[in-house]
């Protein structure tokens, strides 16, 4: 059995707070430019350019590329052949959030009671998502998560007769329900089948996959090709002003379900599609 010691993983979560909130993907920032390629409307085109220029400024000095720094949301796969020592999993993510939060000067957007509204004061505690897998590694995915686009979540328990025209209207209507709220151009994560909560969490999952790589099964990765192309063609456009970049990618993930239920859900990601991994 390996081990490792709880202030790694503290550690390591305080980076990637960080590191998150600072450098936005590759895989964004290309489809931002390939988005200007395309884009019509000079508001819209005008947008994309400052959507890159923040970004820059955002990794150039250190700062983050929106006020809005998010939930802390984890996804963690932890190695059955794996030991934490020196402390809890959970304590040590949360104390990780708290330093790289502190120190990285990012918003603390938590509130410790949601009727209450009492801000926590250091970002805690984080939401984390554990699985546990073969293997003696940890991999920490961080995806920091702002209230715009995450208010534009929905799930809808759809009847089995719905179908895939019934999955494709409860999303675009979504998308058009949502307006400029997301702050797009937006990624969109859609998650069909499981339970309620399932179907939210692969939602919010699909969000990991990079802009551009689309779902291994044929009949997915049409789906996904045929929701970008209605989505972009609702005129939305960047920042809600009009044009044809409203969503820079979307993500389908599916998983088994009951025989009576189709259930769907959509998890909005803005245009600073931020997240960070790393495997101790």
């Amino acid at each position: 059995m390996r081990e490792i010691e709880a202030r790694q993983v503290a550690e390591a979560v305080a980076r990637l707070c960080m590191e998150a909130n600072y450098d936005l993907g590759e895989d964004v920032l290309k489809a931002f430019r390939d988005s200007l390629k395309v884009e019509e409307s000079p508001a819209g085109r005008d947008i994309l350019r400052q959507l890159l220029d923040n970004a820059k400024i955002a990794a150039d000095e250190r700062v983050p590329m929106c006020q809005d720094t998010g939930v802390a949301v984890f996804f963690v796969e932890l190695g059955q052949d794996l030991h934490v020592v020196g402390g809890g999993l959970i304590d040590a993510i949360n104390q990780g959030v708290k330093k790289g939060y502190g120190e990285g000067y990012l918003r603390k957007s938590m509130v410790g009671h949601p009727l209450e509204r009492k801000n926590t004061g250091d970002n805690t505690p984080a939401v984390v998502h554990v699985d546990v897998v073969p293997g003696d590694k940890l991999k920490i995915t961080i995806a920091p998560k702002g209230a715009g686009s995450e208010n534009m979540s929905a799930v809808k328990m759809l009847t089995p007769a719905a179908g895939v025209e019934g999955v494709k209207k409860f999303v675009i209507d979504r998308v058009r329900e949502a307006g400029s709220n997301p702050c797009p151009p937006i990624v969109v994560g859609v998650g069909v089948g499981g339970t309620m909560e399932q179907a939210a969490l692969i939602a919010k999952k699909a969000l990991l996959r990079p802009i551009g790589q689309p779902s291994k099964l044929p009949d997915i990765a049409a789906l996904e090709k045929e929701l970008l192309e209605s989505i972009n063609k609702l005129g939305i456009g960047p920042q809600g002003l009009g044009g044809r970049t409203t969503a820079l990618w979307v993500n389908v993930e599916i998983y088994p379900c009951h025989i009576a239920s189709l259930p769907v859900a959509i998890n909005i990601n803005c245009h600073a599609s931020r997240h960070k991994e790393a495997v101790l």
